[in-house]
């Protein structure tokens, strides 16, 4: 870590997997009942359950870590902060709403810290499976077993995930139905989900586009402590300001094919 100060990544994602277990219960409350549904300006749905979740999490993150910063999906920035700078804890109560208020089981809990801006420790969390990705550097975990990608190098192998096709418009939509041609097999909804199964080899690779940094940060130590790479599409390392499209791949090899076609 930038700051001998801080805890150890360890401690670290010890506290992020006590806050991912009082963010469960709290999703399982609200999962799968009647529900006020709002509408985000982008037009993603937004619940009460989305609000309960970030407002206890960030409760609890002040009182342990009060000089911290926060960055939720809901409520914004911790005033006073500065994301790109000091340590700062990056949450999406519920990633995959739309998943959520059908009663699909694949919405997840995200929670990542930061240091200096760069991802050290992730926790995809999965409340209605009882499942959980951890990372943080040298170790990526499927709840207590040890997490990695799988060997795939070539594109004509590939399993690939997207959330939604639709998603993918202008000059996005051609260079994307350029890359699934050339893969094997093609599975699509699951958010956080497919990149927790990247993780533990059962998909190859991932490309979205139009993501949030509270949608990806905590990916980013999972898949990379898992074997994996995780870039924008000109591959870059995510940041706080990155422009919306991932591509995650399961090795190197493989990232770098998908990458080829993406950049036209």
């Amino acid at each position: 870590m930038a700051s001998s100060a801080l805890p150890a990544p360890e401690d670290i994602l010890a506290f992020a997997a006590d806050l991912a277990d009082a963010a469960r219960p709290l999703a399982l409350a609200y999962f799968r009942t009647p529900l006020d549904i709002l509408s985000k300006a982008d037009e993603s749905p937004v619940t009460v359950a989305d609000r309960t979740i970030e407002a206890h999490l960030r409760g609890l993150i002040e009182a342990r870590f009060p000089d911290h910063g926060i960055f939720g999906e809901e409520m914004g920035v911790k005033a006073g902060t500065t994301p790109e700078g000091g340590p700062v804890w990056v949450i999406d109560p519920i990633d995959g709403t739309k998943s959520f208020v059908t009663g699909l089981p694949l919405f997840g809990t995200l929670i990542a810290f930061l240091d200096g801006g760069v991802p050290v420790v992730g926790l995809i969390d999965m409340p209605a499976l009882g499942e959980r990705w951890t990372g943080l550097p040298g170790q990526a975990r499927f709840g207590e077993a040890p997490a990695r990608t799988s060997s795939c190098r070539r594109l004509a192998e590939a399993r690939f995930f997207t959330t939604a096709p639709e998603g993918f418009t202008g000059a996005d939509a051609a260079r994307y139905q350029r890359l699934v041609a050339r893969t094997a097999l093609r599975r699509y909804g699951g958010d956080c989900y497919a990149y927790g199964l990247l993780a533990s080899g059962h998909c190859d690779l991932i490309a979205e586009t139009g993501l949030q940094p509270y949608d990806v940060m905590a990916l980013v130590p999972v898949i990379r402590a898992a074997g994996g790479v995780i870039t924008d599409w000109n591959g870059e390392d995510l940041t706080l300001d990155f422009d919306g499209r991932v591509l995650a791949a399961a090795t190197p090899d493989l990232h770098a094919e998908a990458l080829a076609i993406l950049r036209g």
